[in-house]
């Protein structure tokens, strides 16, 4: 493809991307992939200029934009050499009309950008929002060490901020290596490592991951407890939850997984009320922290949005106290930066639950906010977590 196909191309990607994000249809992972599926004539260069295209576009535009010229141009504005390739020739797109509308620039819409700032975050952590985030891996304790996986991948790798992460950069391929199929690593985000190594699990606990979802944090807990204790994996979604025993004897995990019904999670947990050391509660968010990887996840979410998630937050602490031995804990994570689904919600739960009480959280990078911790790309180079311990006395 030349590159004026190329831009018009990811033209025609962005406008189903814009189109899905209005009805709340799939990802635009998804439909890039279908999109590109459809298309085999395509070459393995072309895709990845094309989708570097679309996806740089949907990073400038604050809010949805019109559609995917829009978007486009957003980027011409500010690249001449861009601009040029609006000329109607061959597959590429029509020449630049006088005074055609460019989408406005931005971080997010307007009312999302001020709950951010009233939740803390400066300009720099705004800024880094949108940025492309590196490749971080977990090295698999169970099989080898930070250490032997460095010294073995095919490409350098430097030491992350956990104890078992290493940073590759952006785009790099590393689950077509054979380490990750031998199970050597994970591909996991050092906030989300730093996230579970605070929980402070050990071999000797019953452990409990509410929304273990694939099972990502799941294998970075079996790991941590060196496959000892018990390690219980539950879900209401059924095809998340089916992946996880796959990846679990990849890795050399023991988790046991438990299938729950929505609306009636209580009722599949009670041989585990009052018995458990520690429950994860890893819960539903709006993943404002991770628009790096999902820029356009930003413009799926409303108001109304936040505080359905706030709700789901609180209905998933309380299921998890039911759960938690007197002395026992729960890790509360999110991989948001909003208070509302931060450090609001622990509040509201320790005011719901007058015995427990807030614990310390152990993390090399990052800092405090309210009963918890945050970490965020704009200093430390994570992806945005919040996480918070609770203690049952």
């Amino acid at each position: 493809m030349n590159p004026a196909a190329r831009v018009q191309a990811a033209i025609d990607v962005l406008d189903a991307i814009i189109a899905a994000a209005r009805g709340q249809g799939a990802s635009a992972d998804r439909i890039a992939a279908d999109w590109f599926r459809t298309r085999r004539f395509v070459g393995s260069k072309d895709r990845r200029a094309i989708r570097d295209l679309a996806w740089d576009a949907i990073r400038a535009c604050g809010d949805i934009p019109e559609n995917g010229r829009a978007a486009m141009l957003r980027l011409a504005l500010d690249d001449p050499a861009l601009a040029a390739l609006f000329d109607g020739s061959g597959y590429g797109p029509a020449p630049i009309g006088p005074g055609e509308a460019a989408a406005a620039r931005g971080i997010a819409p307007g009312w999302l950008v001020e709950a951010l700032i009233q939740s803390g975050l400066d300009r720099t952590e705004l800024a880094a929002l949108l940025t492309r985030a590196p490749l971080d891996l977990r090295a698999n304790r169970l099989l080898t060490t930070r250490e032997a996986l460095m010294a073995q991948l095919p490409v350098a790798a430097e030491p992350g901020p956990a104890p078992d992460s290493l940073r590759l950069p952006s785009g790099t391929r590393a689950e077509a290596w054979p380490a990750f199929a031998e199970g050597l690593f994970e591909v996991q985000d050092a906030g989300s490592q730093l996230a579970c190594a605070a929980i402070g699990v050990s071999g000797a606990e019953t452990v409990v991951d509410l929304c273990a979802g694939a099972g990502g944090k799941t294998l970075a807990l079996a790991a941590a407890m060196h496959n000892r204790g018990r390690l219980i994996a539950c879900d209401i979604d059924r095809a998340r939850l089916s992946r996880l025993p796959e990846r679990a004897a990849r890795a050399g995990a023991t988790v046991e997984t438990r299938l729950l019904d929505a609306g009636r999670e209580a009722q599949g947990l009670l041989d585990l009320a009052g018995q458990v050391d520690v429950v994860l509660v890893d819960a539903p968010c709006s993943g404002t922290g991770t628009w790096r990887r999902n820029p356009e996840a930003r413009w799926r979410l409303t108001p109304e949005t936040i505080a359905r998630y706030a709700r789901t937050q609180a209905h998933v602490l309380d299921l998890a106290a039911t759960l938690v031995r007197p002395g026992g804990r729960i890790t509360f994570i999110t991989c948001s930066l909003l208070d509302a689904e931060g450090t609001e919600g622990i509040a509201a739960f320790l005011s719901r639950h007058a015995e427990w009480r807030a614990g310390p959280v152990a993390a090399p990078i990052g800092r405090a906010r309210g009963a918890g911790w945050r970490l965020g790309p704009g200093y430390d180079g994570t992806d945005g977590f919040f996480f918070a311990n609770l203690v049952r006395p």
